[in-house]
């Protein structure tokens, strides 16, 4: 009932927008918790604009619990072709067992509550906090916090293409990760225009988020 109510939203928008396709990098699909060792198996996946620079972009693990950074991965290479990026562990050889992945770097998120950000030098391109976020923890997501994705599941876009500032809404539970894929569930993506509407409806917000 909920996806189909999102979908009709969705269509709704389109009457109202035009023009070429745009976006800004999201992420779009977060693996932090293996069954067992998360050694060479967590990944950050990310989607944008095929040949968009990641440049100057990097991945911030931010601790729930004090709101400390507990990771930065400097991201450097452009989007690939099909629009997916992803970000793998390091399983400590300098290769990652993540097929597909199109850079390698050491982290291990923690478990829920956290957070994963997206930013550059002036600000927070994208967000996504997940667990249960007790009075005093720090949530850096958007809107409200997605779930806490059990061993072996990732949370991942609803769209990956699709972006609504709201965590709770926009992500949903994986029981099979799915890197380097936009085949998430087995309803349609938005089409172009709508994803511009949203699309700078999303950098109007985060232009505010900067100006501040």
């Amino acid at each position: 009932m909920f996806r189909n109510s999102l979908w009709l939203a969705w269509l709704a928008l389109v009457a109202f927008a035009a023009g070429p396709a745009c976006a800004a990098p999201l992420v779009s699909e977060v693996f932090y918790d293996a069954s067992g060792s998360d050694d060479g198996l967590s990944f950050v996946e990310l989607w944008g604009a095929a040949g968009a620079s990641l440049d100057g972009l990097v991945i911030e693990g931010i601790n729930g619990s004090n709101g400390s950074v507990t990771h930065t991965l400097v991201l450097t290479g452009v989007i690939p072709a099909d629009g997916f990026f992803v970000i793998a562990d390091d399983r400590g050889d300098g290769a990652s067992d993540v097929a597909g992945a199109d850079l390698v770097r050491d982290f291990d998120f923690q478990n829920g509550p956290d957070s994963v950000v997206l930013r550059d030098a002036a600000g927070v391109f994208d967000a996504v906090g997940y667990g249960n976020f007790a009075v005093g923890d720090v949530f850096a997501g958007e809107g409200a916090p997605a779930s806490d994705a059990p061993a072996g599941s990732s949370l991942a876009r609803l769209f990956a293409n699709g972006d609504s500032d709201d965590n709770a809404a926009d992500f949903v539970v994986l029981p099979v990760p799915t890197p380097g894929s936009g085949e998430l569930l087995p309803v349609p993506e938005p089409g172009t225009s709508t994803l511009c509407l949203l699309g700078l409806v999303g950098l109007r917000a985060r232009r505010r988020r900067r100006a501040g």
